[in-house]
């Protein structure tokens, strides 16, 4: 290959954990060697590391110290990235500009997060985030604690200058949870209905509990480098791209969309390919209106509206492009953006199981930031 080519060679997960247990350090080595051992390579092989971590000031975050205690030595690239849900693409661009140039052979990315904590709710961890000061202490001060209530607004914004009837995100759930039913790694996996859906508690209106990803303690790894390997099927990084639109969301001047269109045009023109030639989407999914609302922005659906697009079944199983398909965050698994491309990975080596894709060779690997924020997307493609 040549040594512009960047391929992904291995891939580590740790069990996602429901409870609490094991430190973001823990589950970060767990995870990084198992990668390791996926790819049948040493740690003495690997001399680029980049570390991901939840947001916030937290004791037990990841950091580059994670170098030493996880048995890295000699190391010639060593970053701690932090991009909130578009950090895993960012290190993946990283890492492949550093293959490219030289910098460093073969690189690993981890991401580690435990905000389940013995004697606090669930989604304590993420309601502390944003600050006390300006907009967002005014936000606080009104009990708009976390992400949830913040994206409820987004999405009755969304629906109403969309004309989106509400029932699309039920659609959006209901659907999830079809793919993440043959997903062994999923946290939710039990049967939904549209029954079901309706029956879920509203959190902050229209978001029900079913809208809402689930956080989970766990880590996921991967390899990627520009050096023979004789590990499973190699995928290429044929193309990446990102876009920032700082937003200051200040009334008659800017709304909460737009934005992020060109990180997927850039990604796809890198790779040489189209929309058409996309098999399956892996899109950052916390909450069920980010699917409909990048399905839209992305422009994934061609001219069909996004919540026409899911609820006809073109992004389940069988559709035309299938989209999350170990159920994503919302019945899968919350840990940030590994998620979307660990099911990228798992797809294109065609070890899906009972969800696999027939045929999946190019894959669109979306993730997001903040309140859409930050935009990243990623195109790879099984290596010949």
């Amino acid at each position: 290959m040549s040594p512009s080519e960047v391929d992904l060679i291995g891939l580590g997960m740790t069990a996602m954990s429901l409870r609490p247990g094991a430190t973001p350090l823990r589950l970060a080595t767990e995870a990084s060697t198992a990668a390791l051992t996926d790819a049948q390579i040493g740690r003495a092989d690997v001399d680029g590391l980049l570390v991901g971590s939840s947001q916030g000031v937290r004791p037990d975050r990841l950091g580059v110290g994670f170098a030493a205690a996880g048995g890295f030595r000699d190391l010639r690239l060593l970053e701690h990235v932090e991009i909130k849900g578009a950090t895993t693409i960012a290190m993946i661009q990283r890492a492949r500009h550093a293959i490219a140039t030289g910098e460093a052979s073969t690189v690993l990315c981890v991401f580690a997060d435990a905000p389940l904590v013995a004697g606090k709710g669930a989604g304590s961890t993420y309601a502390q985030s944003g600050g006390n000061a300006g907009v967002r202490g005014l936000e606080r001060a009104s009990g708009l604690l976390g992400s949830v209530p913040t994206y409820a607004l987004l999405a009755q914004r969304w629906l109403h200058t969309t004309g989106t009837d509400p029932a699309a995100l039920r659609s959006v759930a209901v659907t999830a949870r079809r793919w993440a039913r043959d997903n062994p790694d999923a946290v939710n996996r039990e049967p939904l209905d549209e029954a079901g859906y309706d029956a879920s508690p509203m959190i902050a209106e229209p978001l029900r509990l079913l809208d809402c990803a689930r956080p989970v303690n766990g880590a996921v790894a991967v390899l990627l480098t520009n050096q023979p390997s004789t590990g499973p099927a190699r995928l290429r990084v044929r193309g990446t791209g990102r876009q920032h639109p700082v937003r200051r969301r200040r009334a008659g001047a800017e709304s909460w969309f737009g934005g992020g269109r060109s990180a997927v045009d850039d990604a796809l023109d890198q790779a040489g390919m189209s929309r058409s030639d996309l098999d399956i989407a892996e899109l950052y999914d916390p909450f069920s209106i980010v699917t409909l609302l990048l399905l839209d922005e992305y422009r994934l659906t061609g001219a069909v509206p996004a919540g026409d697009f899911v609820r006809d079944g073109q992004t389940g199983p069988g559709g035309t492009l299938p989209t999350n398909t170990g159920g994503g965050q919302l019945s899968g698994f919350y840990l940030q953006g590994m998620t979307p491309l660990a099911e990228a990975v798992i797809q294109l080596r065609g070890a899906g199981g009972n969800r696999q894709v027939p045929n999946a060779a190019v894959a669109l690997v979306g993730g997001i930031g903040g309140r859409l924020d930050h935009h990243a997307a990623l195109v790879l493609e099984r290596a010949a």
